[in-house]
């Protein structure tokens, strides 16, 4: 057992004792006005202390409201404390347990007004209150009618969130393509092309990946690649051609795009480009293997792009005796002691 859990049996132990000490000295009746004097007391200090809270952040409205709860919490502790009138004790807990469970159905739909919860989506369509039309037509799962009151609003993110869950992915792929065209935020591309992809129109998905490329050039690949699917060669020629001029910007700064750069150039048909590219990308990985034997891996990798193969064995050897030794090293120190 641990210690936790000792000091929680402990106190539910003492708890338990007092309270048998107390029904067998005073009686069940002691205990109650005990238990309600503590509770009572509790609560009213804490309505106190949110009240002066709220009042120090002059929210005057609320303050006040709080202000008389804790005016009447403090009147319960009071009859408790005295255990008189309990009729009125029973009467602020049914009150405040009431009130409670208004919180909780009043917060359940924060954006509706009392007498909104009791219209139907469609009376407050007519109304042309669509924000709560929106919000009834969601509760009751008409997620395709929720997404028509937030057109009507204007709100395009919440129109094309309501149509994915209504599985209108066209829809939503449409609409994230104007929020694009509206906000120039490339989220909405990447948004688009997943949404045109789960609506099976992977050719308007290839067009969103392309414009979203054109602002992130790393998605040029994948936008090579998603042309190729469609058998689009000219399209994906085009996108393997950026994807290279990007590989190859960032092999300058960073040399291990050297071998994507290679791949590229070799599937394009530039061999020569593609051997001084995997070359590079030899010599990278013979400077990072002399400070971390892992990378002989790629070493070896580097060896098989320029077809010398007894290179690239040793290199591969050379990874393997590495990772024997990790593996060794791993297996001593998991071989602990018993007790």
């Amino acid at each position: 057992m641990d210690r936790l859990k000792a000091y929680i049996i402990g106190f539910l132990i003492a708890v338990l004792a007092i309270a048998g000490f107390i029904v067998y000295e005073w009686g069940w009746v002691k205990l109650l006005q005990l238990i309600l004097a503590v509770g009572f007391v509790g609560f009213t200090l804490a309505l106190l202390f949110f009240t002066a809270l709220t009042l120090y952040a002059e929210s005057w409205k609320y303050g006040a409201i709080l202000a008389v709860l804790t005016a009447i919490a403090g009147y319960g502790s009071y009859l408790v404390l005295t255990w008189q009138k309990l009729e009125i004790v029973g009467g602020i807990i049914a009150f405040f347990i009431l009130l409670f469970a208004f919180g909780i159905w009043y917060i359940s739909e924060p954006d509706l007004s009392i007498a909104d919860r009791f219209r139907s989506a469609e009376k407050l369509e007519r109304m042309g209150r669509y924000k709560q039309a929106a919000r009834k037509y969601e509760k009751a799962g008409n997620y395709e009618k929720a997404a028509e009151m937030y057109l009507k609003l204007g709100w395009l993110e919440s129109a094309a969130w309501a149509y994915e869950k209504a599985g209108k992915y066209e829809k939503a792929a449409e609409l994230y393509e104007k929020l694009y065209e509206k906000e120039k935020d490339t989220y909405y591309l990447k948004e688009a092309h997943e949404y045109w992809k789960k609506a099976g129109n992977m050719e308007r998905a290839a067009r969103a990946l392309e414009k979203y490329a054109e602002e992130e050039p790393w998605f040029w690949e994948d936008v090579a690649k998603l042309y190729e699917e469609l058998g689009n060669e000219e399209k994906a020629r085009e996108a393997w051609e950026k994807a290279l001029e990007y590989y190859t910007k960032e092999a300058q700064e960073e040399g291990v795009f050297w071998e994507d750069v290679g791949n590229i150039a070799r599937k394009l048909g530039r061999e020569e480009l593609a051997r001084e590219a995997y070359q590079k990308f030899l010599e990278y990985c013979l400077k990072e293997a002399e400070n971390d034997p892992m990378w002989w891996k790629h070493v070896a990798e580097a060896y098989e792009y320029l077809g010398e193969k007894e290179k690239a064995e040793e290199a591969r050897k050379k990874y393997e005796e590495y990772r024997q030794r990790i593996l060794k090293a791993n297996e001593e120190t998991s071989q602990f002691p018993e007790n």
